[in-house]
């Protein structure tokens, strides 16, 4: 399958017939976070500290016969780009400057396999948390050390909660882990990363401030996994047409005004939450009583405390510990067995006395003032530059896919020499409502992105009541963080490189039932909002081949791939279909009866919040499905809401698409400045499961179109081909409506439909 390149025109990504592309992508893979030899999940003990520097990736995300199977599975489903997550654990584990060359030169045999599906790729150094070793993914071990910490320790002064250290790893808190970026740790490691010359100036190794020291390594193993890419031939610009920054970047203790406290912005607040105050006191063995959060629709709250006694355990590596094991050479002025931050004058361990609350505040040297904004714009972006100017040394005509921090301001360079035409502005959303309590909620959500950038003079307006309302609110925070980021970076084209849904939702409901009607209208929803956002494209969080309902993706207790090993896949039909659809050659003009229906969504004021939340506008009924789910076909694991039509090749401009679930029925316009020639039509995806042959209503303005059925390994993909005209044009293709998680035509849906609507705008009145 033969892949063509990408070039960037304004906002929007063009292949080498000048059609705007659209990204349908996904993930691949969410286990790539752990090493593959030993298979070390996060719920695994067994050698996590002391064969870190022995452990391989190879293997990750697949072996080289896997991954036929699931590049084949993943091109039928209609991806058409891969996010390739690789850590820098996997590249430099045994020690600074060590690569694991068997690692990279499995990497290019799967990014060649990749390529021979014609899956774009582009490059993803992921992280979360710094590293498995502060209960994330990422770094390598040694990089903890090299901070001056002792991972060993982290449990007990909760310098970080760890999966793999947590008593009984099956009662590991849910989405508990990301409440480490305000733990010791990752507070400390990000301060470093970023900022160590400012605020850490006596963190000297090897000659070099801990911040150059990390950065460097961070981007030396990057740009060598580039060079050998470059070597092997035949990827870079041709199946890899770009490599994002650092996933999920982190400021540290960048810009905290006050070391006592927790800002009124922080909104992950889970389990303990102690202040950095509190954390530097339990990192260095003190004994302190700590606030403990709870989480619900509104937000965090808190719901008691807890007293943390680490009996005199630091988080600090110990003055007799072997500083020579890896080879680097700390400076003296930098002590080990005390705590960083009490050398750089923030606290006085002798009286237990924090000195300088606001030391984060302000550039020490210059006193000027440090803020979320400034740490973007200074920090971040010194680092961006140098990770920009290192990959592009190599791979000339690179994307670069600007990650700043996750639903923080991006950097504002538009207009400035870093605004350069080949940049994608890479942006996260996740329904945090759902994603944080693992529930799907179809009476009301909250629009969190309005309450983050401080839209609304009381929380109460940020609700959003009924499933109409709710798929706009999303829809309508994806578009708000589009237009945010032209503002700032430019009219670049943007992609949301992690969206998705945990499956686990409702103490895994749905794997005792088989019924997933909650993870079909959430997974719905979030593809809805995706489509009616304006973005050029998504990669959906995530595809995990070794899912199951146990441990779920094997991370931290998350569960979000769209496949697992307990679920029954969605099944192709491929072979019953001809080798092309007959074709047609004209098409009449055509309008279809419209089934949409709008309902009226009530005002929400503080006043009315009690009563409106007792009013839900869709009712959400569980099915009566047996419990021995191993037996039960029903699910499908929602493959329904996220295997959908989509626009491939767009001749001229997408205006608008998306896809009803409910009535199968898939609508896309587009502008073209010139007809379509022969050999270059427009491209949609059509799926098989919705669109049978023979079972495909299509309505056009204008032209001809014709579904032909590609090879994939063996089986079927359906491609719509449409040749139009100039102008504006749009087309409608409905298909068959089936019985929720199962293979089964409704033939009562529309009517089923529209009975539950007029029923439920009928009920639907604020009491």
């Amino acid at each position: 399958m033969a892949l063509q390149g990408i070039r960037i025109d304004g906002i929007r990504l063009r292949d080498s017939s000048d059609r705007e592309v659209t990204f349908r992508g996904i993930n691949v893979a969410g286990d790539c976070k752990f090493p593959r030899y030993p298979d070390q999940p996060s719920h695994k003990s067994d050698d996590f500290f002391d064969g870190a520097e022995n452990v391989s990736f190879v293997g990750r995300p697949f072996n080289e016969e896997e991954a036929h199977v699931h590049f084949a599975r993943l091109k039928r489903w209609g991806y058409n780009v891969v996010r390739y997550i690789f850590t820098w654990e996997a590249l430099e584990h045994a020690g600074p400057g060590k690569y694991d060359e068997p690692f990279i030169e499995h990497t290019i045999k799967i990014l060649r396999i990749a390529k021979s599906y014609g899956l774009y790729v582009f490059m993803d150094p992921h992280q979360d948390v710094w590293s498995r070793f502060s209960g994330g993914s990422g770094a390598p071990l040694w990089t903890l050390y090299a901070c001056g910490l002792d991972p060993r320790t982290f449990t007990v002064n909760q310098a970080a909660v760890v999966h793999n250290t947590w008593p009984n790893p099956a009662e590991y808190p849910k989405m508990l882990w990301p409440t480490n970026y305000t733990r010791l740790a990752c507070e400390t490691t990000f301060t470093l990363f970023y900022a160590g010359k400012d605020l850490a100036p006596n963190a000297i190794i090897d000659g070099k401030n801990i911040q150059d020291y990390l950065t460097d390594h961070f981007i030396g193993a990057c740009a060598h996994l580039a060079q050998r890419i470059h070597e092997a031939g035949g990827l870079e610009d041709e199946c890899i047409i770009g490599w994002e920054t650092m996933n999920e970047p982190h400021r540290g203790l960048v810009g905290w005004e006050d070391l006592d406290a927790l800002p009124d912005e922080l909104k992950m607040r889970k389990g303990t939450c102690p202040t950095p105050w509190q954390a530097i006191l339990t990192g260095s063995g003190r004994a302190v009583e700590v606030d403990v959060y709870a989480f619900n629709t509104f937000g965090p709250y808190k719901s008691g405390r807890e007293l943390i006694d680490p009996e005199g355990v630091q988080a600090w590596l110990p003055k007799d510990y072997d500083d020579t094991k890896y080879g680097w050479k700390r400076d003296p002025g930098w002590k080990l067995g005390e705590c960083l931050w009490a050398q750089n004058g923030v606290w006085d361990p002798t009286q237990d006395l924090l000195l300088k609350k606001d030391y984060f505040a302000s550039i020490p040297k210059s006193g000027e003032k440090l803020d979320y904004e400034k740490f973007t714009n200074l920090y971040y972006m010194h680092h961006f530059r140098k990770y920009r100017d290192a990959i592009r040394a190599i791979h000339k005509n690179s994307i670069i896919l600007v990650q700043s921090a996750v639903l923080e301001i991006p950097p504002n360079i538009k207009g400035t020499p870093d605004d350069d035409q080949r940049l994608i502005f890479a942006t996260h959303y996740y329904d945090g409502v759902t994603l944080i309590q693992k529930h799907w909620n179809k009476f009301y959500n909250v629009d969190i992105f309005g309450l983050l950038r401080h839209r609304y003079s009381n929380p109460v307006f940020a609700v959003r009541l009924g499933e109409t309302a709710i798929r706009n609110c999303l829809r309508d925070q994806l578009i708000a963080i589009r237009e945010e980021g032209m503002q700032y970076l430019g009219n670049h084209p943007t992609l949301f490189t992690e969206i998705g849904i945990p499956y686990d939702m409702d103490d895994k409901y749905a794997y005792k039932t088989g019924d997933y009607s909650s993870q079909t209208s959430s997974l719905d929803a979030n593809h809805f909002a995706v489509e009616g956002s304006g973005a050029q494209g998504f990669t959906w969080w995530t595809y995990v081949g070794q899912n199951n309902h146990q441990w779920g993706d094997m991370w931290n207790g998350e569960d979000l791939s769209i496949v697992s090993l307990d679920d029954q896949l969605l099944p192709s039909g491929s072979s019953t279909l001809p080798s092309a659809n007959p074709s047609t050659l004209s098409l009449p003009q055509k309008n279809l009866s419209s089934s949409d229906t709008t309902l009226t969504e009530p005002t929400v004021t503080p006043a009315n919040l009690k009563n409106a939340l007792r009013s839900p506008s869709i009712t959400q009924q569980r099915s009566n499905a047996p419990s021995d789910s191993t037996s039960n076909p029903n699910g499908l694991r929602s493959a329904e809401a996220y295997v959908r039509p989509s626009p491939i090749a767009t001749v001229g401009d997408v205006v608008s698409y998306g896809f009803d679930l409910r009535s199968a029925t898939f609508k896309f316009s587009l502008t073209a400045p010139n007809p379509t020639t022969e050999d270059v039509p427009t491209e949609i995806f059509l799926p098989e499961f919705h669109y049978p042959s023979g079972k495909i209503d299509v309505s056009v303005t204008g032209g001809r179109w014709r579904i032909d059925v590609v090879d994939v390994d063996g089986e079927g993909m359906q491609i719509m081909k449409w040749w139009h005209g100039a102008g504006e044009q749009s087309i409608t293709v409905k298909g068959v409506v089936r019985k929720a998680g199962t293979l089964q035509v409704d033939e009562d849906a529309e009517a089923g439909y529209f009975e539950t609507m007029t029923k439920t705008v009928q009920n639907c009145s604020v009491m």
